[in-house]
C-alpha cells in the first residue's frame, strides 16, 4: 500500500478507511451530489478509493504493476496453482517420509533428497494446506503474489468496468466506423437520407443522371466522352506494339578434329 501511494505520488491520492464511515461521509452529500449514490454498493470488503485527473489508464498501470511475493501459509486460498518443480532440495535423507506423505516422488542423489518429477502440489482456489505450507517454506519458494488490483471505475457520474480501459484508439475508431456502414446501408435500402448516406446518394443519382442523359441523347459535357466511347470503341483502343522474335541460333558444340597422323612423341624407331 505504502509503495502505491508513493507511485502515485504527484498523479493520484490513495484513500482507504473504514467502509461504515466512508459510506456515512458520502450520504450526507447525496442532497448536493446525488450521482454519488451508484458507488454505494461497491463500498464492501477490502477496498480503497483512488482520486486522480490523470489518465485512468496510465493510473492504473502504476497500481497493478506493485506486486509483491508471498509465503504460503496453511488455510489461506490459493490465487493461482502452485506446481513444485523437479530439482535437488539439499535435503538430508530422513525427510523423506515428508515428501512421501504428500505424495512427491523422490529419490536419494548425492545424499540428498531430489524431486523425481513436476508435482501439482496446490489448485486454484483451493485451501492452503499445513503440511503444503510447510514444505514449500522448507524450499523457500513464495508462490503468491499479492497487490492491489482495481475492480471499479468511476467517472462523471458513470460506473464501468476496468476492462474499459483496455480498449484502444483503433477500436474505437473501428466500431464507430463499422456503426456508419451500416447506418449508411440502411438509410439506402430505405430510401431515408442521413448526413452519412448523402454522399452515397448524390452519387447514385448521379449514376441515374448519367445514364438518363445517354439513353436519351440529351447529352452534356460529362456524357458526351462516354457517349463517344460507346459508339467508337475501336477509337478509344490503345495500340499493342508487337514485339519482335528474334530467333536466336542456338551455338553447336564444335567436335574436336582427329589427327590424321599419331603424334610424334620423340620416340621414333629411326633415330
Amino acid at each position: 500500500m505504502h509503495k502505491v501511494r508513493q507511485e502515485l505520488r504527484g498523479s493520484g491520492e490513495l484513500l482507504c478507511g473504514k467502509n461504515t464511515l466512508i459510506r456515512r461521509a458520502m450520504m450526507t452529500f447525496f442532497n448536493n451530489l446525488p450521482y454519488l449514490e451508484i458507488l454505494m454498493p461497491v463500498v464492501r470488503g477490502n477496498v480503497a478509493f483512488v482520486f486522480t485527473n490523470d489518465d485512468l489508464k496510465e493510473v492504473r498501470a502504476k497500481i497493478v504493476s506493485n506486486v509483491v511475493s508471498a509465503p504460503a501459509r496453511a488455510g489461506a486460498i490459493a490465487p493461482c496453482d502452485v506446481i513444485v518443480h523437479a530439482c535437488n532440495t539439499g535435503m538430508e535423507p530422513g525427510k523423506t517420509s515428508f515428501f512421501q506423505a504428500l505424495g512427491i516422488p523422490t529419490k536419494i542423489s548425492r545424499g540428498t533428497i531430489e524431486i523425481v518429477s513436476d508435482v501439482h502440489l496446490i489448485k486454484t482456489q483451493s485451501k492452503v494446506g499445513a503440511s503444503e505450507a510447510t514444505l514449500l517454506n522448507m524450499l523457500n519458494i513464495s508462490p503468491f503474489t499479492y497487490g492491489i488490483t482495481v475492480l471499479h471505475v468511476y467517472d462523471q457520474g458513470t460506473l464501468f468496468s476496468p476492462s474499459i480501459l483496455d480498449i484502444t484508439e483503433e477500436a474505437f475508431i473501428g466500431h464507430f466506423m463499422a456503426a456508419v456502414n451500416n447506418v449508411s446501408s440502411i438509410s439506402l435500402a430505405l430510401n431515408y437520407p442521413t448526413i452519412v448516406s448523402v454522399t452515397h446518394s448524390l452519387i447514385n443519382a448521379y449514376k441515374d443522371v448519367m445514364a438518363v442523359s445517354i439513353a436519351s441523347d440529351y447529352l452534356f459535357e460529362a456524357t458526351e466522352k462516354i457517349k463517344d466511347m460507346l459508339e467508337n470503341p475501336d477509337a478509344y483502343t490503345v495500340a499493342v506494339p508487337v514485339s519482335a522474335i528474334v530467333e536466336t541460333a542456338t551455338p553447336q558444340k564444335e567436335e574436336p578434329e582427329e589427327d590424321d597422323e599419331d603424334e610424334d612423341m620423340g620416340l621414333s624407331l629411326f633415330d
